[in-house]
């Protein structure tokens, strides 16, 4: 009964937090980037920006987890802001996922894939269809981030319905689905994640690498949130017997199997950092020591004495698949003297000229950031 209520407690806070900054002053001056590096403001005015999606003519799409709405945003004249807003839907549920394939726009609620056809010409007058409306209908941990993976499927993942329980097989889990098929069936694809809502394939590779957010109510430094490697199906990453691959779990780690039965993740990103999305950098506008890196947004935590995350972080993975190092990339977002907080950065996406965006759902905008040689 205390978990519910601290977690309802939070979530109320987190919405308040987003309501109180909706007409804030945003602070760029705070954030601090590596050298060369700039940051504005792309976009503002987008309540709750959540996942991204880029389509083929450079229309931006915004999910919404806290609202009902779907957003498209078009920098038409090109000078680094958009200029356009169009609402494609709203009255949904936690519409926080947005990918887009062939033309099409597909947002994910809590129980239902949407489809948009033809959207980048129909932005003015656009039309869905229900593509499959049969994934749980849990509320927590319910809003989902889904993208393309290379083999054309679209992997949408199912949160735990809870802080930490066992449950059936879909949750925990992250899902792929043939959006072509006239018999739609949610694959597993892996196992024993808590609350991922954000992946991406590596370049090369071609393999799915993906943040998870780690369990609460077990203090201010365990267990840590993950970044995981997958690169093949049927991999379990442990929860809710194993955290962060070795901190067993008190309640229900005695029901599983030793730690060396599940895959460790590829790096731990601290305790309640909330890492949500991220991206492997591939363009050229960075430096070249940022190729191929990830660039993950930590949302921040909500139940800590002493805040963390509230950052992006830039992750180097060697040819190996080894994460060689974590480095902050841009900061700011939270005062850690006074433990002020007026933004929190969510998922980022790479734009055609190689400079990226960042959503932020307390500041109701999304930022650009960009290096200038």
């Amino acid at each position: 009964m205390l978990k519910n209520t601290l977690l309802l407690a939070a979530m109320m806070i987190s919405m308040a937090c987003s309501a109180q900054n909706k007409n804030n002053y945003i602070q760029l001056e705070t954030i601090k980037l590596p050298p060369n590096f700039e940051i504005s403001v792309w976009a503002d005015d987008v309540p709750n920006a959540r996942s991204l999606a880029l389509g083929d003519n450079g229309t931006v799409f915004v999910g919404n987890r806290q609202g009902n709405k779907v957003y498209a945003l078009r920098d038409n004249n090109k000078d680094g802001k958009a200029d356009q807003k169009f609402t494609l839907a709203e009255g949904l549920r936690m519409p926080n996922g947005v990918a887009f394939k062939d033309g099409h726009l597909y947002v994910a609620e809590v129980s239902k894939i949407h489809r948009f056809k033809d959207i980048e010409k129909n932005l003015s007058n656009p039309k869905s269809e229900i593509i499959f409306d049969q994934y749980p209908d849990k509320a927590h941990h319910g809003w989902k981030f889904i993208a393309f993976g290379p083999d054309g499927k679209l992997y949408i993942p199912v949160g735990a319905p809870c802080n930490i329980c066992e449950s059936e097989e879909i949750f925990a889990s992250i899902t792929r689905i043939d959006v072509n098929s006239a018999s739609i069936k949610p694959e597993i694809f892996a196992s024993g994640v808590r609350n991922s809502v954000g992946f991406d394939w590596h370049p090369v590779t071609k393999e799915l690498w993906f943040t998870d957010n780690g369990r609460d109510m077990m203090g201010d430094d365990i267990p840590d949130c993950e970044l995981n490697h997958a690169p093949q199906k049927g991999m379990h990453f442990g929860y809710p017997y194993w955290h962060a691959g070795d901190v067993k779990d008190p309640e229900f780690g005695s029901k599983g199997k030793a730690k060396e039965a599940y895959t460790a993740p590829a790096a731990k990103l601290g305790a309640h950092t909330a890492p949500l999305g991220m991206r492997f950098y591939t363009g050229t506008q960075f430096p070249e020591k940022y190729k191929n890196n990830i660039i993950i947004a930590k949302h921040g935590s909500w139940n800590r004495s002493k805040k963390v995350g509230y950052q992006l972080t830039n992750i180097t993975v060697n040819a190996q698949n080894k994460v060689v190092k974590e480095e902050v990339f841009a900061e700011g977002w939270l005062d850690k003297d006074s433990q002020e907080v007026w933004g929190r950065p969510v998922d980022v996406l790479q734009l055609p000229d190689g400079s990226m965006l960042v959503s932020d759902d307390m500041s109701n905008c999304i930022y650009r950031i960009s290096y200038k040689k």
